[in-house]
């Protein structure tokens, strides 16, 4: 993993861009350096100042996914950013901004308030100074967009129920594009790569898979030992009296119950095994970015070993061509000249 340092802080924000991936991959690092939260912050700070008005909501969107995927591993960026957001929406309120980027810095606000990301009172703090130089643009206000959320996922509740929470935290910067862009966001996408599990977290799904409905091989045998009976209608004209045909209808009640408990595992297997590849895609990709910003360090290292090489080597050449002090004429054997007396020089 690259150590952190400003320098390679002010890189990821100059390469930074509107693309979902592009700040979800600077939000991860920020989010693994979060002891530096200080410091990623006063730089954070100071590029969005000498930014241009059109990049500013890109700054303003990577600080927003910071904030809400660093919720569960500490409050170091919440307060942070919190210290710095006041001065950062008066220095947006001074600037000629275009339509876009104050709806989006707006509805960005909004989201903050209903999710309590920010008390109220700041909240609307931010809004004033952000609209100070010009007429508020008017989103939909919170009960409405709660309203239409409800709608919306009474129709979707199955799909809704199997996704997890963090997806659709981590999806919020797109969400945010495109609800500053006049888009539809109540139209279904492929969630994006999310914040990487932890490995403990990933270890222990793997685990649990060990013991899922595919690997219990005493219920498979049982199944495949149902007999013939229980699911061939031609063993019913064989029946010869009652007392067979309520034997039979034991064995297939029996069999339905294993069968529909199995496919009951089967099924939350399934979508236990959705989960960990959603896990090992997140983690994989993570794991990716980080070796390609070693892979950049090392490279920047071996230029700098490179350099200070040379350096060394020109050097040694030049205390060759230095003359051998241990050569010249020794002062007390006499071989130099006295120096002249005080009396000497003055005279």
């Amino acid at each position: 993993m690259a150590s952190f340092n400003e320098d390679s802080l002010k890189k990821k924000l100059d390469d930074l861009n509107m693309s979902q991936q592009s700040i979800q991959t600077v939000s991860l690092w920020l989010i693994h350096h979060k002891k530096h939260a200080h410091t990623v912050v006063n730089v954070w700070y100071r590029e969005l100042i000498s930014a241009t008005d059109s990049r500013k909501l890109t700054f303003m969107y990577l600080a927003n996914d910071v904030i809400q995927n660093s919720k569960k591993k500490g409050p170091e960026y919440n307060k942070e950013f919190g210290n710095k957001l006041g001065k950062v929406f008066e220095h947006l309120g001074g600037q000629r901004l275009d339509e876009k980027s104050i709806r989006g810095m707006n509805r960005l606000l909004t989201v903050w308030e209903e999710r309590n990301v920010f008390d109220q009172e700041k909240v609307k703090l931010f809004q004033k100074n952000l609209n100070k130089g010009g007429p508020v643009l008017k989103v939909k206000d919170s009960s409405s967009r709660k309203r239409e959320r409800k709608e919306h996922s009474s129709k979707k509740k199955n799909e809704s129920s199997k996704k997890p929470r963090r997806s659709s935290e981590s999806s919020e910067s797109s969400r945010l594009r495109k609800e500053s862009e006049g888009a539809d966001t109540t139209s279904p996408s492929t969630p994006p790569p999310s914040e990487p599990p932890e490995p403990e977290q990933l270890i222990e799904a793997l685990q649990e898979l060990e013991n899922a409905a595919t690997s219990d091989a005493v219920v498979r045998e049982k199944i495949a030992s149902l007999p013939d009976e229980v699911s061939d209608v031609s063993h019913l004209s064989k029946l010869e009296d009652l007392n067979a045909a309520r034997t039979l209808s034991k064995k297939v009640e029996d069999a339905m119950a294993m069968l529909e408990s199995y496919n009951k595992r089967l099924a939350e297997e399934m979508e236990a095994r959705k989960m960990v590849a959603r896990m090992l895609h997140d983690y994989i990709t993570f794991q990716k970015d980080l070796l390609a910003q070693a892979e950049e360090t090392l490279e920047e290292h071996r230029q700098k070993h490179t350099k200070v090489k040379k350096v060394r080597d020109e050097l040694r050449a030049h205390l060759q061509n230095l003359p051998d002090i241990s050569k010249l004429p020794s002062i007390r054997t006499g071989g130099l000249a006295p120096l002249p007396s005080a009396g000497d020089l003055f005279t």
